[in-house]
């Protein structure tokens, strides 16, 4: 019976697989999608095993009644301050893959309070991929060019936590490390954040669109992600006096060809500097942004996370205090 308690989607060494290697979407927490068609698990297009996600929207998909056009799936991991984790994911944008300039994303680490651009986000700027930590203020740590046709593999590192002392990302592309470990605040003060994968873009965008996902692992080490790099990983980079060959250039697979995983030794880590963009409207619009685990909340691209909504309740408070004592000095006065 014990043995029954142990959930099946992850092996010993991850703590949760998204792979959709189970032919279906049952281990995600649950999906936000406009219609059966816009979420599909495939089988003709995929990374790695024999199921990936394929994440469709159309114009004016709007599951939850908020801003921008989305299908998405949610994994509730809820980090929380202090937590350490590593992710990895695959993730191809096809041939036909409209270009638009603003933003799309296609996976993100959402605040579970409101409002506004998430603390953790990966995107598309015009012909441009993206990391963001930070909100809608913070910064970009990381951008490419788009590569059409070709499978991005991403290995993230993160420590969770609100204060810029304590928490860092750090980036594996395609095997190679190109974000190094950067301390960076990676949440809204106390607030938990969960996964959202799919596609999340802005609603001016007229083009069908498809993106597709596969391989999705959740662990608390390299190994655990990216097992042919852990030696790797703990190898001492050469020496500034030492002489290293330069790292080969592996050509680009195709869309259904697996390609090696391993970090290059000696790849140069490039950070690359911020850029200024916002992924969601301001918070004077006034339009809802993302949700609650389905419930609306407010927009913005504040990187406050809650404040906004506390600084609501609060005038909201002190406007009933008022009324309320005027309407017990306008009783007293007619007693009298």
């Amino acid at each position: 019976m014990p043995l029954l308690l142990v959930p099946a989607i992850a092996s010993a060494s991850t703590l949760w697989k998204g792979d959709f290697e189970t032919g279906n979407l049952s281990q995600w927490s649950r999906q936000q999608s406009v219609a059966s068609d816009r979420l599909l698990v495939v089988s003709d297009v995929v990374r790695e095993g024999r199921y990936a996600l394929k994440a469709t929207v159309h114009k004016g998909d709007n599951p939850i009644s908020a801003s921008g056009n989305r299908n998405e799936v949610l994994y509730l991991s809820r980090e929380t301050p202090g937590q350490e984790y590593f992710y990895k994911w695959s993730t191809m944008f096809p041939s036909d893959y409209p270009s638009a300039n603003t933003w799309q994303l296609f996976a993100q680490w959402h605040q579970d309070g409101c409002c506004g651009s998430p603390p953790l986000e990966f995107y598309l700027q015009g012909e441009e991929m993206r990391m963001r930590v930070g909100g809608s203020s913070g910064r970009v740590l990381w951008h490419s060019p788009l590569q059409r046709a070709h499978w991005n593999d991403f290995v993230l590192h993160v420590k969770w936590s609100a204060d810029s002392k304590a928490g860092f990302v750090e980036l594996y592309k395609d095997g190679k490390l190109v974000v190094p470990k950067t301390m960076v605040a990676t949440q809204f003060g106390s607030e938990k954040n969960y996964l959202k994968l799919g596609l999340y873009r802005d609603a001016s965008i007229s083009q069908t669109a498809s993106v597709y996902h596969d391989g999705f692992v959740m662990g608390t080490s390299l190994a655990d992600v990216m097992p042919s790099a852990s030696a790797v990983a703990e190898t001492p980079a050469p020496g500034p006096d030492s002489a290293s060959p330069p790292a080969e250039q592996a050509p680009a697979p195709s869309a259904g060809t697996p390609a090696p995983t391993t970090p290059a030794v000696n790849a140069t880590p490039v950070v690359n500097p911020p850029l200024a963009n916002s992924t969601l409207p301001d918070p004077r619009g006034g339009t809802p942004g993302d949700t609650q685990y389905g419930q609306p909340q407010g927009c913005g691209a504040s990187s406050s996370g809650g404040v906004p909504f506390l600084a609501a309740a609060g005038l909201l408070a002190v406007t009933v205090l008022t009324r309320r004592r005027q309407a017990l000095a306008k009783a007293r006065s007619q007693r009298r």
